[in-house]
């Protein structure tokens, strides 16, 4: 099963926010027709703020019809009551919400880090992998250390006009733990494998992550 950590805060300058809703539902998509049942989570549990429903994604409209995941979105499981030993991954969705909620947590963090330690794969896109930056592992060293990563670029904040309005640029943050940051042409897809993380940059990039997981979850332990 793949856990899936959504963000509990709703708005970004007063406006609508939380989790974008294409970086979700193409997600599992991929996912569900890889054959995964999934797990929604968030810190507080209960229904979670979703935005940026696109009535022409055909895969966005056809997540959003399904009872299941309907059900699924309206009921959270809170993060105290997560067993890591339950997944085989975990993906952190973007939307603007993670940077205020997932990206300091350190229960969800504390989850992260053991279902990785487990053998399991991470995965994260647009400003999800703020969700990795308080990932430490039992050594002490952060999850991001030494990797290769990507996530919403500052140029892609810029071209947006949302500078003003995050509390940081995420393509900084994670270059102060991270080896190294690519970056693409503004809402190009692109996505960066380290060993069993894989980060996307924008919503463009939400279904190759996805897609990448489902190969690292699918590799044979001990092959890179």
């Amino acid at each position: 099963m793949i856990l899936i950590f959504l963000t509990n805060h709703a708005e970004l300058a007063g406006e609508p926010n939380g989790t974008f809703s294409t970086e979700l539902t193409h997600a599992l998509h991929v996912f569900e027709e890889a054959g995964f049942a999934y797990q929604l989570a968030s810190i507080q549990g209960g229904a979670a703020p979703v935005y940026g429903q696109n009535a022409e994604d055909k895969v966005d409209t056809a997540v959003h019809a399904d009872p299941v995941f309907q059900k699924a979105i309206q009921n959270t499981k809170p993060a105290a009551e997560l067993k890591a030993e339950d997944y085989s991954a975990v993906f952190y969705p973007g939307g603007y919400g993670v940077l205020f909620d997932l990206a300091k947590h350190e229960g969800a963090a504390a989850i992260t880090a053991r279902i990785y330690e487990a053998g399991g794969v991470v995965g994260a896109v647009c400003h999800g992998p703020a969700g990795l930056l308080p990932v430490t592992l039992s050594d002490g060293r952060s999850l991001l250390e030494g990797r290769t990563v990507t996530s919403f670029t500052r140029a892609e904040e810029v071209a947006f006009n949302t500078l003003d309005k995050i509390p940081y640029v995420l393509e900084d943050a994670l270059l102060a733990k991270a080896a190294r940051f690519i970056r693409a042409e503004n809402w190009a897809e692109n996505v960066a494998v380290a060993e069993r993380v894989v980060t996307g940059q924008n919503p463009a990039s939400a279904g190759a992550v996805a897609e990448a997981m489902v190969a690292a979850i699918r590799q044979p332990a001990g092959q890179p």
